[in-house]
């Protein structure tokens, strides 16, 4: 009967061996991928080199199937494998994740060892991203830190995914959100049409269309008159303008099901569509219903820079293109319309996003004011009640 093998990811007997400068410790290990490797140290006495070879063991290489991520392989070789692997993502987020590993991760904690990334020490980055580059920022880098994290416990280069155990990112207070009033809508609506500059970038129609709309920028750029119905009054939803890294402007589906919709125009919104649709080559329905003042598609980052440019001459600098979804949203909510109608006006798929995004409650209008209302005469005249209330007070027995 043979010998029976060892134990995956375990070691056999040490063994030390004189040498010439010292002596030499040898153990066999069994790695992940079931080969036996045989594991050498050397020191200068035999206890110096049995506990070089100790610690040797103790952060030994595991070495997956695959033979491409190991314990101390560096973070920086498991971040190419992660990102690697990532599918079915839309172009913005795969850029956004390459830019959080390119310039927080990978500058940070890219020569690491896999098997140091403990708590404390992705606790430490985490704190200083938020310090240096803000909220918003650090918590992307957790998000990219735990799919990392997790493909390094798969392959048994760590034992469990750190980040998970990590406590919440804070910092300040975030602002409440902000949403024009329908008198400034109408206000800043005015002062585009007399902005020169703005109507020559065709930006009065466009602000008007965010407005009714609710939409993003990438999606109010990306809108083609085949996504049109001007007979029913509605438009559907279903792609957005990108710039991708490496590939220019693009224009895709939506990132997820709940971004595709149709939506119910406003009336006034139909008839400005319809002037602009006699502008247009009817039988083209493949045209941008609002198009680059040179022709082609928006690029949705310019756009925004034009828009900053038209809200700081009408007076408006807080405005962006988002303020208006935030605007719809707050205005959905003061009429009484539900949060689920709310989300599905914006894409989103879940309510809380619009809630606690994009809802500008200012004033908290819950109904309890004229409620309480008759406590108005009770709470100051006694007299109210019928007279003064007298309490027991004597202690029961």
């Amino acid at each position: 009967m043979g010998r029976p093998p060892l134990a995956l990811g375990t070691s056999g007997a040490i063994r030390c061996y004189r040498t010439d400068t010292g002596y030499r410790a040898r153990a066999l290990t069994r790695d992940y991928d079931g080969r036996v490797r045989a594991v050498e140290r050397r020191g200068k006495t035999k206890t110096a080199a049995e506990g070089a070879l100790k610690l040797a063991l103790r952060d030994r290489t595991r070495t997956s199937a695959s033979g491409r991520i190991a314990a101390d392989s560096r973070v920086s070789a498991l971040a190419d494998a992660w990102y690697a692997g990532l599918t079915d993502l839309s172009p913005r987020t795969m850029e956004a994740y390459r830019d959080r590993l390119d310039r927080q991760i990978l500058p940070g904690l890219g020569q690491l060892r896999i098997r140091e990334l403990s708590i404390g020490v992705l606790d430490r980055h985490l704190r200083l991203v938020v310090e240096n580059h803000g909220l918003a920022t650090a918590r992307m880098c957790r998000s990219v830190l735990s799919g990392m994290c997790t493909l390094a416990a798969r392959y048994d280069t760590l034992q469990h995914n750190p980040v998970r155990a990590l406590g919440p990112l804070s910092s300040k207070a975030r602002k409440a959100p902000r949403a024009l009033t329908v008198p400034q809508l109408q206000q800043l609506r005015a002062a585009l049409t007399y902005d020169d500059r703005a109507i020559s970038r065709d930006l009065p129609d466009l602000v008007s269309f965010l407005m009714a709309t609710g939409l993003r920028i990438g999606e109010a750029c990306g809108l083609a008159w085949s996504a049109v119905d001007l007979d029913g009054g509605t438009i559907e939803v279903r792609v957005t303008a990108v710039r991708v890294r490496g590939e220019g402007l693009v224009i895709k589906k939506t990132k997820s099901d709940a971004g595709a919709r149709i939506l119910v125009l406003p009336h006034w919104s139909v008839t400005m569509l319809r002037e602009r649709a006699a502008h247009t080559v009817p039988s083209d329905g493949g045209r941008p219903v609002f198009p680059a003042p040179l022709g082609g598609w928006r690029d949705p980052s310019n756009t925004q820079a034009d828009l900053r440019d038209a809200f700081a001459t009408a007076g408006f600098e807080w405005v962006t293109s988002h303020a208006f979804r935030k605007t719809v949203a707050t205005l959905m909510d003061q009429a009484g319309l539900s949060s689920r109608a709310a989300a599905d006006q914006l894409g989103h798929a879940n309510t809380s996003m619009t809630t606690d995004v994009y809802f500008g409650r200012k004033v908290a209008a819950t109904g309890a004011a004229a409620v309480l209302e008759a406590l108005a005469d009770t709470s100051n005249d006694a007299s109210a009640l019928g007279g003064p209330v007298e309490v027991d007070v004597t202690p029961s027995a």
